[in-house]
């Protein structure tokens, strides 16, 4: 883990027992600034009522199981299809970073679900070769395998209903530098 990473990781863990174990105000963002002055604003309530194990068990159904991680991954499957028919390299490779981090998030909530995500692990690298490259074609290739092997990760977690393709519609406003026009809206 990187020490931006393990840094951020402490100041949440931080800011959740800070939350999680009195009603004071929540400590800055910042490791060496003093406790903050400002409460903790009315709509976030809910959070401090009941004991520490109650807050705790309120933030995990907030987070839930594998569901968020997939519609995070949904999201940025369809965003790296953009990114690789724009050949918006950084941003393709932005995105598989990102499908590997939801779907690791994914996987420490609902640990039974982790042998089907290894499946992904092979087409994800055949995507990210393919990025390294900056070849077109190879990714357009390695992006069908991926949707296939999502889909079939869905068939073993017997939720075959949910059938992946690649967009249809262009959704996202993320375009390469390279591929605006340079007109207005």
């Amino acid at each position: 883990m990187s020490g931006a990473r393990a840094g951020r990781l402490v100041l949440i863990t931080s800011w959740l027992a800070a939350a999680c174990t009195s009603r004071s105000p929540v400590p800055d963002a910042t490791p060496s600034a003093p406790a903050s002055s400002a409460t903790v604003p009315e709509h976030a309530a809910w959070l401090l009522d009941g004991g520490v194990e109650d807050r705790f068990v309120r933030v995990a159904k907030h987070l839930r199981g594998f569901d968020v991680a997939m519609a995070e991954t949904g999201y940025r499957h369809g965003e790296l299809y953009w990114a690789g028919r724009d050949e918006n390299w950084g941003y393709a490779s932005y995105q598989v970073e990102k499908i590997e981090t939801a779907v690791a998030n994914g996987t420490e909530r609902r640990p039974k679900r982790a042998a089907s995500a290894r499946m992904l692990e092979g087409a994800l690298e055949r995507v990210k070769e393919a990025i390294a490259r900056r070849d077109a074609g190879a990714f357009d290739a390695a992006f069908t395998k991926l949707t296939a092997t999502c889909n079939a990760c869905h068939v073993s977690e017997r939720v075959p209903f949910i059938h992946v393709v690649a967009p249809r519609v262009r959704l996202s406003p993320v375009v390469a530098a390279h591929a605006h026009d340079g007109g207005g809206p």
